[in-house]
C-alpha cells in the first residue's frame, strides 16, 4: 500500500473503477522485488525441467514465445500504470489547490479582521489620549 493511499484527496476502494484497481494491482505487483524473483525462479524452473527431453527442449522456443508476448504487452502495461500515476498526481494537485483556495479565503478573512482590530485600537487610543 502506497503512502498516498490514505490521503483524503485520493479515491480508493469502491470509488475506483475495475480498470483503475487493476492498474494499481499491476503497478504494485509487477514493480516489486518479489515479482522479479518469482519471474527469475519461473525461468530457472522452466530451463531445469526442459534441460533434456522436456516439452520445450533447448533452445526453449516456447519460452521465447511466451517472453516475447510478455514483452509485447509490457509496453501497454507500463502505459496503463503511468496513466494511473498521472491520475493520482492530478487528484493530489486538485486537492492541494482546493485546500490552498480555502486557506486563501481564511487568510483574507483574518487580514480583514486584523485591519478592523487595528482601526478599533486606533480609535480607542485616540479617545483615551484625547480625554486626558
Amino acid at each position: 500500500m502506497s503512502a498516498w493511499s490514505k490521503h483524503p484527496g485520493i479515491r480508493t476502494g469502491a470509488s475506483l473503477s475495475r480498470g483503475e484497481r487493476a492498474a494499481d494491482t499491476m503497478r504494485n505487483g509487477m514493480g516489486s522485488w518479489p515479482f522479479v524473483f518469482s519471474a527469475l525462479g519461473f525461468l530457472a524452473l522452466w530451463m531445469a525441467y526442459n534441460r533434456g527431453t522436456g516439452f520445450d527442449p533447448f533452445p526453449f522456443i516456447l519460452l521465447n514465445l511466451v517472453l516475447s508476448c510478455v514483452a509485447a504487452l509490457q509496453g501497454a502495461i507500463l502505459l496503463i500504470a503511468a496513466k494511473r500515476e498521472d491520475q493520482i498526481s492530478s487528484e493530489l494537485a486538485q486537492h492541494t489547490y482546493q485546500i490552498d483556495q480555502e486557506n486563501l479565503e481564511l487568510t483574507r478573512a483574518v487580514h480583514e479582521l486584523s485591519v478592523k482590530i487595528e482601526k478599533l485600537t486606533a480609535e480607542m487610543h485616540s479617545q483615551i489620549t484625547s480625554t486626558k
